[in-house]
């Protein structure tokens, strides 16, 4: 009898090789060595994406899509701390920069991207209103409250806040990002399911066994994880690129935050793709609000223990370019249905993002 694997050979190939590189890391550290390592981390990312995809056609919407979600976001927060801990109050702002790129990243880059490829292909898509305002009005109040708040306060000198107030916007981003997720997956779970739930085939098709799931939620670990410490591994020769770029420190956190969200950028363009904007959505939205709502509560906590302070407020930059994100991407998913110029408009903004910060 012919043995028939439950899954793609190269989704369990691609993360065991990417833990046996990370383990040999530092036995080589050649040009060609960390390009083989960019190229495994790559097919790492594409297997999580898989794997995510499995896992969330068992559980179902809206489950699928937090599961990826607060997986990735647990992963990104063990990268921050790990790297704020190694290197002291130097690497304070590491996690502001990383936590804004992320933000900034998803909505103007991840959702502008889905929002044009599903425009072009589809002409015009749908989705429901209720569960993008949900997730677009915590969002908008956890980023304000984390990035832009600290720059007004008095009691502390300078972008950060006083240890009660770090506590205190802690404990409140946590309590918004727990409501939205009880909102999300208990009480209006219908707000993000998709309109035509009833008559979409890939929601409708046989789902993978238990015991297919449980493997792939546990690869789903294990690639995260490879992705995470690849770009770890990486990161010195990401610094001295960006050295030798003459570009702000400050582009680093945003080459961390495209790793790190590689993997539900991908899932969402791909659920664009098959014209199921909500989902993409769900995911786009649900990581910009798992990527702020537990990282923030978490570097406090580290920041607080270390005892240096958390330099959390962005400059006036990036806060003009930040609430013109916000604005413009409220607008854009104001109406219930999209087009490429939406998807347009936030590419645009994500460009002059990226531009400004290698040419302030």
């Amino acid at each position: 009898m012919k043995f028939k694997m439950p899954l793609p050979l190269w989704t369990i190939i691609f993360p065991i090789v990417a833990w046996v590189l990370y383990a040999f890391k530092d036995s080589s550290q050649n040009v060609w060595f960390q390009f083989f390592l960019a190229a495994v981390l790559i097919g790492s990312v594409l297997a999580a994406v898989h794997h995510a995809e499995v896992v969330a056609h068992r559980v179902g919407e809206p489950f699928g899509t937090l599961v990826l979600a607060v997986a990735i976001t647990i992963i990104e927060v063990a990268l921050i701390v790990s790297l704020m801990i190694s290197g002291g109050p130097e690497a304070a702002i590491l996690a502001r920069d990383t936590v804004f790129a992320a933000v900034m990243i998803i909505l103007n880059a991840m959702v502008g991207l889905c929002l044009l490829v599903g425009g072009a292909k589809f002409g015009e898509q749908t989705f429901g209103l209720q569960g993008v305002s949900a997730s677009l009005t915590t969002l908008t109040a956890i980023a304000i409250l984390t990035l832009v708040l600290p720059n007004y306060t008095v009691s502390s000198p300078g972008p950060v806040y006083t240890d009660s107030q770090l506590i205190f916007v802690g404990i409140i981003t946590l309590i918004l990002y727990l409501s939205f997720v009880m909102v999300q997956t208990i009480r209006h779970r219908d707000y993000f399911l998709p309109s035509d739930a009833d008559r979409d085939e890939d929601l409708h098709a046989d789902p993978p066994s238990v015991k297919v799931a449980l493997l792939s939620a546990g690869l789903l670990l294990v690639c995260l994880g490879a992705v995470v410490l690849l770009g770890k591994a990486l990161a010195p020769a990401i610094e001295q690129a960006v050295f030798a770029m003459g570009a702000p420190q400050s582009l680093v956190g945003i080459i961390i935050a495209m790793v790190v969200l590689m993997p539900e950028g991908l899932a969402a363009l791909r659920a664009a793709r098959n014209n199921r904007l909500q989902t993409s959505l769900n995911l786009s939205l649900g990581s910009a609000l798992a990527s702020i709502g537990l990282t923030i509560p978490a570097v406090a906590i580290v920041s607080l223990y270390y005892g240096f302070d958390l330099t959390l407020g962005i400059d006036i930059k990036s806060t003009v370019l930040f609430i013109l994100s916000l604005m413009v991407i409220i607008l854009s998913l104001s109406t219930g249905r999209t087009t490429v110029l939406q998807g347009i408009v936030l590419l645009v903004l994500f460009f002059v993002y990226l531009f400004t910060t290698i040419i302030p």
